[in-house]
């Protein structure tokens, strides 16, 4: 999965909170609603631990579709932290970018999608693992 459109959150980022509701929002049958909101959540602070070592990419292809990250979802990707195995991650790999499955015992970046093979990289000698990815954002509103 190439990734496009690489941008950094700014390190000092702006608090704003939004309304977090105590109950549940169910995806089968609905449930009676609470009508009063518990806190507020702050995304910057949900989403993003270390502003400093923290970018965005735009995903592109669906090398990684079984795990639910499509075409244009948007990556949080952290830089600090460590790069274990069975780890989403963005690599550079003679110089290009993607976003793949590390297996560190076989040496590979794994695709999730059967139409992908894997990337051997024992003998890669420009790989750079940029980051872990820690969140997908997937807008679900076409706007026309």
């Amino acid at each position: 999965m190439p990734l496009i459109r690489i941008t950094r959150p700014d390190t000092e980022l702006s608090h704003i909170e939004v309304p977090l509701y105590s109950c549940r929002v169910r995806a089968g049958f609905p449930s009676p609603a609470d009508d009063f909101i518990d806190k507020s959540l702050d995304l910057n602070e949900f989403l993003i631990k270390k502003p400093a070592a923290t970018f965005f990419a735009w995903a592109e292809g669906d090398s990684l579709h079984d795990i639910g990250i499509s075409q244009g979802d948007l990556l949080i990707i952290d830089r600090s932290l460590e790069r274990k195995h069975g780890a989403v991650v963005v690599a550079a790999i003679d110089g290009e970018l993607t976003c793949k499955i590390l297996d560190i015992r076989r040496m590979q970046l794994l695709s999730a999608n059967d139409a992908y093979p894997p990337i051997n990289v024992a003998d890669k000698e420009d790989l750079l693992i940029e980051g872990v990815v820690t969140h997908s954002i997937r807008k679900h509103l076409v706007q026309s």
